[in-house]
């Protein structure tokens, strides 16, 4: 089991491994044909799980977790019959993907510590599928707790006279070297520029307390407020700041005792656990976007 309670790809060997991810209109015959296919190809489904958004002519949704001796070799001939065969009779958009190629990730942090050093742990103890290739960070105050992971820390300064220099030297650094950015409190907007060049996902983290209490100090604000509930929001990150289809949410209880560090601290909790997961859902591949929605398989 993976660590947020769903069936893991990674209980089995991740040897011969295979994950398809697919999308389309629904229509009768579909998981029919994707079985058959794979069945034909000397697959074994390991698991299935599907979602249709209405009974009929919604959209369809599946991922399929199957075993293939000696996957990696034919993987790209598995992939191009399955287009031709399956996905182009039913409009499908799908992914492809071998379990034993773990997502290389670099996470972009700042000055706070918490969300970065849990990926990182967390990784080291085998819990998130993934490869760390790189720390990007705009201050060098978090370069001594990141080096004993033995992953690179790079620091991008980003004065406010020149950003573009600073997410040109970021482009730099990731652009065809990463599956997947992870902003673990990267406490800086990133352009609509930066976001059109970039050629993968990128996932962010924060307090669910928006569209209240932003800009400074919104612990200090939330109490002030009599706030019940304290919670994290982990989602897609697009140019409509903080708009992007949210993957995962979660919230503790709070009350009038609960001091502003109280607040902080549960905060920086909850954005651990709800990053962790995203961070998890995307590498195994469990993630569809439907529009601004995104549908957890």
């Amino acid at each position: 089991m993976s660590t947020d309670g769903f069936p893991s790809a990674t209980s089995v060997p991740a040897k011969d491994v295979g994950r398809l991810l697919l999308r389309c209109d629904d229509r009768p015959g579909l998981v029919a044909a994707t079985s058959s296919f794979l069945s034909d190809a000397g697959a074994n489904i390991i698991s299935l799980d599907q979602h249709s958004t209405t009974q009929t002519g919604g959209t369809f949704f599946q991922r399929t977790i199957f075993h293939m001796a000696g996957l990696a070799a034919a993987r790209d001939d598995l992939e191009r019959d399955f287009a031709e065969q399956v996905a182009a009779k039913f409009g499908m958009d799908f992914r492809l993907t071998e379990a034993a190629k773990p997502k290389r990730v670099a996470i972009m942090a700042s000055r706070e510590d918490h969300c970065l050093l849990d990926l990182l742990w967390r990784n080291r103890r085998g819990e998130l599928d993934m490869s760390v290739v790189m720390v990007i960070s705009n201050h060098p105050d978090l370069a001594d707790q990141v080096r004993p992971f033995g992953v690179p820390f790079m620091h991008v300064p980003v004065h406010k006279d020149r950003r573009a220099d600073a997410e040109a030297r970021q482009l730099d650094l990731l652009r065809g070297n990463v599956d997947l950015v992870v902003l673990a409190r990267y406490m800086q907007i990133l352009s609509g520029g930066f976001l059109a060049e970039m050629d993968c996902p990128l996932i962010n983290i924060h307090h669910s307390f928006l569209p209240a209490f932003v800009g400074q100090a919104p612990y200090r604000k939330a109490r002030e407020r009599g706030v019940k509930l304290v919670g994290a929001t982990a989602h897609y990150v697009t140019e409509e700041l903080d708009e992007g289809p949210i993957i995962e949410q979660d919230v503790v209880r709070v009350d009038h005792r609960h001091s502003v560090d109280d607040l902080r601290r549960l905060g920086a909790d909850v954005e651990r656990v709800v990053l962790s997961r995203a961070v998890l859902w995307h590498c195994e591949d469990r993630i569809v976007q439907h529009g601004n929605q995104t549908i957890i398989l």
